[in-house]
């Protein structure tokens, strides 16, 4: 039984003492849920997110959904089912009872049920999907699917050795040691076997047929589609280091990639990191908590300012400096000399291995050989589509219209990836879904965790409120008086309610006028 402080919502709960709008906490039996309020109506669900398990009562409600405060998944009120990424699970959902000026919690409900989609009619259901890429694009995409109630073959082909897994977290937690192995999967290996999910890994596609509607993969094996996604992501740009062998050059984009610079960090006594891009960061800060000393070598005058401005870029360098990185602005990395890492102005670092995190590029050779329509990305509509019916992009390759500015972007966050997928996987099957989500990333360092919301590729004020040097403010991105993005620090709900005023706001206004996919 609950506490007086966390009640047991068995026992009842008075109407008055749920605040109209809002949530208390409490249990049902040993249950950890909230109790959510709207009017005279009342919602019981779990306390705790599918994804990471942050804590639902300090979220948001909007509407009849619940956002998670860690990274603004959401899930639905009456049903708890996860409609966005970056949950796919449900969250316990109860039904409620109102007894007078009592509210009682009663039975559980049965978890939320796949149910078909409305467009998922016979004459619309594509024969096959098949999906070229394995990330978090990908297995949202598969994982929609099969949510919507679509039963037809649906294959995912990846070039890498490893099942989907969190590759955010390969930058934080695992490469600072604090994630094993087992943590990295976003499913276990037999959900795929469950959902009929046809899982092939180590397979690079070499060639699509759109008029034939067959992906090849090496060694000649074919695969026929109704619909295709291509989530083909991005790859990090290579550099070439006169004097360096590949055994002293390492980047950070698949779990190999990962694995390989753990194994090689655990004899390192010193490295140097060239980029001071948030991959960049993130590995010097994981590594320094591996107590290896950090050298950051970059072109850029402050760390992270094209991202989020000249104030946060500092505050951040301060940071890393105060846990031990040595930052060498304003230079590039010349040539290796054996252990010795010369730079363009002549200073000389000595380094057991060098990491390479000076950005990525979309993926996009597959498309262009067979003639869709490319510009610095796959170029799709409003729905994710390509220049051809049929065949549909999402991830860090797709190039899509921004319903805010009118223009084309391509944006390299996991949660939207993992958003385009799912819409991308309903407009599949006969869906005319726009995608219309606001882009959320999220960095971590040092404990410090950075979140953002919206996309301001440039702006002309930057505003303040509160203190980056406590850890607790709101900076807000703005151009010509509109705020375009916010990034918070200690400041979740904050977070979200911008979040909501961008999609309200969204939704209040005419949509600016884009080019068509041709």
């Amino acid at each position: 039984m609950g506490s007086p402080e966390t009640p047991d919502f068995r026992a009842g709960v008075p109407v008055d003492g749920v605040p109209d709008g809002g949530m208390i906490p409490g249990k049902v039996g040993e249950e950890d849920a909230i109790l959510v309020r709207r009017g005279r109506e009342f919602f019981a669900v779990g306390a705790n997110c599918t994804h990471y398990h942050g804590n639902l009562g300090e979220g948001l409600v909007a509407g009849e959904e619940l956002r998670c405060p860690l990274h603004h998944a959401c899930f639905s009120l009456r049903t708890g089912e996860a409609l966005r990424a970056p949950a796919f699970d449900s969250i316990p959902c109860w039904r409620v009872e109102l007894a007078g000026e009592k509210v009682f919690v009663r039975e559980r409900l049965s978890a939320a049920l796949a149910k078909p989609a409305a467009a998922c009619s016979a004459d619309k259901r594509p024969s096959s999907v098949v999906i070229v890429g394995a990330g978090g694009a990908g297995l949202a995409a598969a994982e929609m699917l099969r949510r919507q109630g679509y039963d037809g073959p649906v294959t995912m082909i990846t070039a890498e050795d490893d099942p989907p897994y969190d590759r955010p977290n390969l930058s934080k937690e695992f490469l600072a040691g604090q994630a094993p192995d087992d943590w990295m999967p976003l499913r276990l290996k037999d959900y795929y076997t469950e959902n009929r999910i046809d899982l092939i890994l180590r397979s690079r596609v070499t060639s699509l047929d759109i008029g034939q509607k067959r992906v090849r993969v090496e060694g000649g094996n074919a695969y026929d589609f109704g619909a295709l996604l291509l989530a083909t992501g991005a790859d990090p740009v290579k550099l070439t280091v006169p004097g360096a062998s590949n055994s002293q050059l390492f980047y950070l984009r698949s779990f190999a990639d990962a694995r390989a610079l753990v194994a090689r960090s655990d004899s390192a006594k010193q490295v140097v990191i060239a980029g001071a891009s948030f991959i960049g960061l993130e590995v010097a800060a994981s590594l320094r908590e591996r107590n290896v000393e950090v050298h950051v070598v970059a072109p850029d005058r402050v760390p992270l300012e094209r991202a989020l401005g000249v104030e946060v870029g500092q505050f951040m360098r301060g940071l890393h400096e105060a846990h031990g990185v040595i930052f060498h602005l304003g230079e590039t990395v010349a040539r290796l000399d054996g252990r010795k890492v010369i730079l363009s102005g002549g200073a000389t670092l000595d380094a057991d291995l060098l990491v390479l995190g000076v950005g990525v590029r979309p993926s996009i050779a597959l498309a262009e050989e067979a003639g869709l329509k490319t510009d610095r990305g796959i170029v799709v509509n409003e729905y994710l589509e390509t220049s051809s019916a049929g065949i549909f992009a999402a991830g860090d390759v797709a190039r899509w219209p921004d319903p805010i500015s009118g223009q084309r972007v391509r944006i390299e966050h996991w949660v939207v990836a993992e958003r385009q997928g799912q819409v991308a996987a309903r407009n599949m099957l006969g869906g005319r879904e726009r995608f219309e989500s606001i882009p959320f990333f999220w960095t971590s360092q040092y404990g410090v965790a950075i979140k953002s919301v919206g996309h301001a590729e440039k702006w002309d004020t930057v505003e303040i409120d509160g203190s980056l040097e406590t850890h607790d403010c709101t900076v807000s991105y703005k151009l010509s008086g509109r705020t375009l993005s916010v990034a918070t620090i200690s400041r979740d709900l904050r977070s979200l309610q911008f979040e909501v005023e961008m999609e309200t706001s969204l939704r209040g206004h005419s949509r600016p006028r884009t080019e068509e996919v041709a």
